[in-house]
């Protein structure tokens, strides 16, 4: 039976390229994405590149907790186990928006609806399972953690910092989620994938440009930490980590490591995901 990798944002970018990769290495795919025509074309595109792939494709729209909630619950039907979740969606927005939930858009989709799927996935995660979250160096851009302006429609915005703290916010979450995945074989890590020229620019290149090399790397290249925690038999017991795009465990903002933070942010995220007792 074929390994299952579930890959949220598929259909542009480095998402695409890990798509491809994890069909070639063997792996079942499910791609979560928001446009089903264009996933359409994707998948074709890799089913003749890889012949014989597995590719399926679900919606999900991150930022809707309902369309979540319907996703998970179609994947959960499809595949008796999940051997790899890679939260790798990702937006930013230049102005203030709310989700139909009440969120502000950018939180809402880099870290709540991601927050929300895991919870609903993890419990199918096989005993060698490995959780991956896309976060990035920008999250040292932000200066602390303001869950209060997440749903506060009048509270001053600047789409840099709240990128920031979404990506701070994915961090926070794998740490927390890995002290509650301790001992049961399934692990979490999160990576900085290098900065990639993506359809996030030209706004993802300012908001990145105090933490770049002079080299940005196209998604074939960006594509590739991502493969590495996926893939790479080194990593069978490794778990609360951050990866830089090279690869290598790198140390995160302090505020990042507040455990009291993390449980924060937990909880705030169950409540407003409806996970709460």
């Amino acid at each position: 039976m074929r390994k299952v990798a579930i890959i949220t944002g598929t259909t542009h970018g480095i998402g695409r390229v890990t798509s491809r990769e994890l069909a070639k290495a063997g792996y079942a795919v499910a791609m979560l994405c928001r446009d089903l025509e264009l996933a359409a074309e994707v998948r074709a595109e890799i089913c003749a590149a890889v012949p014989g792939a597995d590719i399926r494709t679900f919606h999900c729209d991150l930022a809707s907790l309902k369309s979540v909630r319907t996703c998970a619950a179609e994947v959960l039907q499809e595949f008796p186990g999940i051997d790899r979740l890679i939260n790798n969606a990702g937006m930013v927005s230049a102005r203030r928006r709310f989700s139909e939930d009440g969120f502000e858009l950018t939180f809402a989709t880099n870290h709540l609806g991601p927050f929300l799927l895991t919870e609903l996935l993890r419990g199918r995660m096989t005993s060698d399972g490995r959780i991956i979250n896309l976060a990035s160096k920008a999250h040292f851009r932000a200066k602390w953690m303001n869950l209060q302006a997440v749903t506060d429609r009048h509270a001053r915005y600047n789409g840099i910092a709240a990128y920031a703290q979404s990506k701070l916010a994915n961090i926070v979450h794998t740490f927390a989620l890995a002290r509650r995945l301790s001992g049961t074989g399934v692990t979490v890590n999160c990576l900085h994938p290098g900065v990639i020229t993506s359809n996030l620019l030209p706004f993802w290149l300012r908001l990145i440009k105090p933490f770049i090399s002079r080299n940005m790397f196209d998604v074939e290249r960006g594509s590739q930490t991502t493969l590495y925690l996926a893939l790479s038999d080194e990593l069978a017991e490794k778990s609360g980590c951050y990866f830089d795009e090279n690869h290598v465990i790198q140390s995160v903002l302090a505020l990042a490591n507040d455990v009291d933070l993390q449980e924060s942010l937990w909880e705030y995220s169950a409540r407003w995901a409806g996970l709460a007792d």
